[in-house]
């Protein structure tokens, strides 16, 4: 089969590799559509734990059931799905286990014609959903859903702050709040894409990099009773500010590094939470689908390419010019 193959740092190849086959417990899905990551990204560039090459990343991705292996239910066969790619997640709702890990290191991921996985890890395709769009849904949606939910315990008459707009997880965060009618801000350094959040339900929005975005989103809008943040770096300071009494402020990455000169007398002060999220649960991942079933969401889907122009996928991820999901179609 065909794959997009990492053999070592930065350097990404289509391969011809060995189908994969199903042991015990697992099954093959023939793969319609995969999506890209920064996770993904950030294999690629060397700059994540854990790497191995040559590898196959990929987390996101659906198809069609190929073959079973023991232990499953033949009832699986032929069935249109979509991969859960959050593994062995372990028994506790609070944290994953030590077993815990993701599709697409160190096991073989997504971009490729065909992929191994648990088939405890296969959930039905959502019917209203294309190819791409499914292949776009399961780690954007599980995190998304985890950070609002689990950890922020959003309700929806909080009023709710997403930052950096644009990527696949915050996009998809603002379709499940403005989906309960909650009241939404985004920011982004980019103006087109606060216009686009805004038509997808945003109630405004903040160009970070004008001098004094935050003190004038405060006055105008804030405060915030939920912040979810994928950035870090030196604008976290901002948010703690942009934070109501009692406020919670979920992150799920750090793009920008870790922050400095954080104020914790504002943070104790105020009662605010600070809450660390990664990927979700089994659980997470039904109740996200729930919500999915139904508002009828769909994922947005920035720029579909062919396996054979991978490169370009990752390269556009790079310079950070999508709005929504990078699906590569297989």
């Amino acid at each position: 089969m065909r794959v997009a193959q990492l053999a070592a740092v930065n350097e990404l190849k289509i391969a011809s590799v060995t189908d994969p086959q199903a042991g015990p417990g697992e099954a093959v899905v023939r793969l319609r559509a995969a999506a890209l990551n920064r996770r993904d990204l950030w294999i690629k560039l060397g700059q994540y734990a854990g790497l191995k090459f040559p590898c196959i990343p990929g987390s996101d991705g659906a198809g069609i059931v190929e073959s079973a292996g023991a232990g499953v239910d033949a009832a699986w066969l032929g069935r249109e799905v979509i991969i859960n790619p959050s593994l062995g997640w372990g028994g506790r709702e609070s944290a994953q286990g030590e077993a815990f890990s993701i599709l697409g290191l160190p096991r073989d991921g997504t971009l490729a014609e065909k992929v191994a996985v648990p088939a405890a890890n296969l959930v039905p395709k959502p019917a209203h959903l294309t190819w791409e769009e499914a292949a776009a849904l399961p780690l954007a949606g599980l995190t998304a859903y985890r950070s609002l939910f689990t950890r922020a315990r959003f309700k929806p008459d909080d009023r709710v702050l997403i930052t950096g707009i644009g990527g696949g997880v915050a996009l998809f965060a603002l379709q499940l709040a403005a989906a309960q009618r909650a009241e939404v801000f985004v920011t982004s350094g980019i103006a087109e894409k606060l216009s686009r959040a805004v038509a997808l339900g945003a109630a405004g929005g903040a160009n970070y990099k004008e001098a004094g975005w935050a003190a004038a989103l405060a006055r105008a809008h804030g405060p915030f009773d939920v912040i979810v943040d994928s950035v870090g770096g030196e604008g976290f300071t901002d948010l703690i500010d942009l934070a109501a009494p009692g406020g919670r402020i979920v992150f799920y990455g750090a793009t920008r590094g870790n922050p400095s000169g954080v104020a914790l007398r504002k943070i104790f002060w105020r009662q605010l939470s600070l809450l660390g999220s990664t990927m979700g649960s089994p659980c997470d991942f039904a109740g996200m689908l729930e919500l999915v079933a139904l508002h009828r969401l769909k994922p947005v889907v920035s720029e579909v390419f062919p396996l054979t122009r991978a490169a370009e996928a990752f390269a556009l991820m790079e310079r950070g010019g999508q709005f929504g999901k990078i699906v590569v179609l297989l």
